[in-house]
């Protein structure tokens, strides 16, 4: 049985994973966090389903007087816009190119710092788990949805612990499937269904990535002695 709210992403992670094991996600699948609140939740899938993590660095594209109003996201070379709400602000679209521009650098900067030269997995033919640890109005795991895509996996998963219906709802004309596991109303913001939701650092997104293959190779060995 659920209840809300989550103490932390750590058990929302573990909730999402039973629901994954639930629904036979086979080992050819890895997971994704989208960066960076859904790094912790991806670690908690990967480890107890035994499988490899990887990240999505995801930017909000915000309104440029108003940053914290998305007019859009990016993830990887997907830009994902809203046209209705930048003709109803009467957004100058160089204000917009500004404003790309500026958060790929950031993208850019945060993929390179993350990854330490580590190379993206292949996705051709395997099952992509794209992780967040909530959806509002989903427009950045859309974007990051359309994003795996390019890289040819053989299905796509959202797999979120809480969300707005509005969000999942557009999410599952989006992916293959879609796992969200609560969908409480009225929704206003992803924090309030957890109980710690303190900001994930980048160092702590870098730890839990070499934590992830640090735990799959011990795994492996293990395994071969047995």
């Amino acid at each position: 049985m659920l209840h809300l709210p989550f103490e932390d992403r750590v058990e929302a992670g573990r909730a999402l994973a039973d629901e994954l094991v639930r629904r036979k996600v086979n080992a050819s699948a890895v997971v994704f966090g989208l960066t960076r609140g859904g790094v912790p939740v991806a670690f908690a899938i990967a480890d107890r389903l035994r499988l490899p993590m990887d990240i999505v660095v995801v930017r909000k594209i915000g309104v440029p007087w108003q940053p914290e109003l998305a007019m859009g996201a990016l993830a990887g070379t997907v830009r994902l816009l809203d046209d209705a709400m930048m003709r109803q602000l009467n957004i100058a679209e160089e204000d917009v190119e500004s404003t790309i521009a500026n958060e790929m650098a950031e993208m850019k900067r945060r993929e390179n710092l993350y990854r330490q030269g580590r190379v993206q997995p292949d996705l051709a033919g395997k099952i992509a788990v794209l992780v967040d640890d909530g959806l509002a109005t989903g427009s950045t795991m859309i974007a990051a949805v359309r994003y795996a895509r390019t890289f040819n996996p053989a299905k796509t998963v959202v797999a979120a612990p809480v969300g707005s219906r509005q969000a999942c709802h557009r999410l599952a004309r989006e992916a293959d499937e879609v796992i969200c596991l609560a969908a409480p109303e009225p929704f206003f913001a992803v924090g309030e269904w957890y109980r710690d939701f303190d900001q994930v650092s980048d160092a702590e997104v870098m730890h839990l990535l070499e934590e992830n293959t640090r735990r799959l190779e011990a795994y492996r060995k293990s395994s071969e002695a047995a």
